[in-house]
């Protein structure tokens, strides 16, 4: 292989891995709903975790859940965005261009066992999806934007056992290890890089990279403190990790109208065939207090403050499969970001109950890396929940509206300028036994 042929797939395949990593580090693809009863009260239930959701939300809560001999909950999120656009502004695209998102629509499952091992011990395991959202644009073959991303998807699923030790009769404590099993995809079209024989900047291929199903090892811990009837307080922290992907790029050719450089091209490109490469996703650590209060014998108002920390993501490093090629570095600036949560529920009946909340989500995205790859922005979320518990069964119901304020670029370091618009709804549903 020549020289200029490594470095023409090389920088291919670069610039598909450096894009790949951006979306999974942003707040659009960190889903924190992973329980109905803490869906309904906005994920404000790191001071309540009284139900196996608490694996997720508060390991220190399964402390307390030793008066059944074993639970479970099973239930899952559906995501559904609505209205997903973009309006372009000079210098590129332009005034006047609009473009959609396709509907987005996933469910990201939960599965909770917590089993009784005495009176101050239990063991759990947890299974859910926080990460597992996609960006895909419409008609992409014509998207103005499809040189950065006509998709990008990523599947992040965790595998938590974890043990809760009651280390007093309000004191509880939960210890577990993470174990998160991910892929990625990012789908683009690619222009033909300068220093070939040919004419730069001509639409020459689609590219598909697609990463494996790749691992990597963290851990939680939670502590939850019933400091009386009326006052419990609860810490919650879930470490970063990283997995490490093997990804294949696949490249197919689109003719550029001209006979002669689509066969020069196709002699020293290798269309249809996997070109390796490597990279890696950082995964932030996440920490979350929360103080809930009775404001009533039959109601309770918690406030939780999440911090997501994403300025671990200040850079991305890609080795190339070629001896030509240096490992690539990229500077992303990525910053801190929080989440304030506020929560109500009220019993209405001994068996019904109804919740409400409010979220505000920071970005932790910088303007100049808004990109179709993701264009997050802050968010303000609204919830509503209601829950029935028989004697030995009960089931959650919650619905959350995300209004994302719209993001305007004037400052892009991929060339690509305007406001970006979307709003989602969440359904959740889970059952107890």
């Amino acid at each position: 292989m020549t020289s200029k042929r490594r470095l023409a797939l090389g920088l291919g395949l670069a610039g598909l891995l450096l894009s790949a990593v951006a979306p999974v580090q942003a707040a659009g693809f960190l889903i924190y709903e992973h329980g109905t009863k803490a869906m309904g009260m906005a994920g404000a239930f790191t001071a309540q975790a009284d139900d196996p959701s608490a694996l997720f939300y508060n390991a220190g809560g399964i402390a307390f859940q030793t008066d059944k001999k074993r639970s479970f909950l099973l239930g899952g999120t559906y995501v559904r965005g609505e209205g997903g656009g973009f309006d372009g502004a000079p210098p590129f695209p332009g005034p006047g261009v609009k473009e959609e998102t396709e509907t987005l629509s996933e469910i990201l499952p939960h599965l909770y066992w917590v089993e009784r091992i005495n009176d101050r011990m239990t063991f759990g395991l947890g299974i859910g999806a926080p990460f597992g959202l996609s960006v895909e644009w419409k008609n992409s073959d014509d998207f103005t934007g499809r040189f950065i991303s006509t998709k990008s998807a990523l599947t992040a699923i965790d595998v938590n056992p974890t043990f809760g030790w009651k280390a007093s009769d309000n004191f509880g404590i939960g210890i577990g290890i993470i174990a998160r099993f991910s892929d990625v995809e990012l789908n683009n079209h690619r222009l033909t890089p300068g220093g070939l024989p040919i004419p730069a900047g001509l639409e020459f291929a689609k590219a598909k990279l697609e990463g494996g199903m790749d691992s990597g090892y963290g851990f939680n811990i939670g502590f939850l403190h019933q400091y009386n009837n009326s006052f419990h307080w609860g810490l919650q922290y879930r470490s970063r990790l990283t997995v490490d992907y093997d990804g294949d790029l696949t490249l197919t050719q689109i003719s550029t109208g001209n006979p002669l450089i689509d066969g020069a091209l196709a002699n020293v490109i290798p269309f249809n065939q996997k070109i390796g490469g490597k990279t890696s996703i950082e995964f932030p650590d996440i920490a979350s207090l929360g103080l809930g209060f009775a404001t009533s014998a039959s109601s309770w108002l918690e406030f939780d403050i999440n911090w997501n920390g994403w300025s671990s993501f200040d850079q991305i490093q890609v080795e190339v499969d070629s001896p030509a090629l240096p490992d690539i570095e990229l500077t992303q600036d990525w910053s801190d970001a929080w989440q304030y949560r506020v929560g109500f529920r009220w019993n209405s009946s001994e068996r019904s109950q109804w919740r409400i909340g409010y979220i505000y989500d920071e970005t932790p995205q910088p303007e100049y890396t808004v990109s179709p790859v993701l264009p997050d922005a802050n968010r303000n979320d609204f919830t509503f929940g209601y829950g029935y518990t028989g004697d030995k069964f009960s089931v959650d119901l919650a619905v959350m509206y995300v209004k994302f304020d719209d993001r305007t670029v004037s400052e892009s370091d991929v060339f690509y300028f305007g406001t970006y618009n979307q709003d989602a709804w969440l359904y959740g549903v889970s059952f107890g036994f």
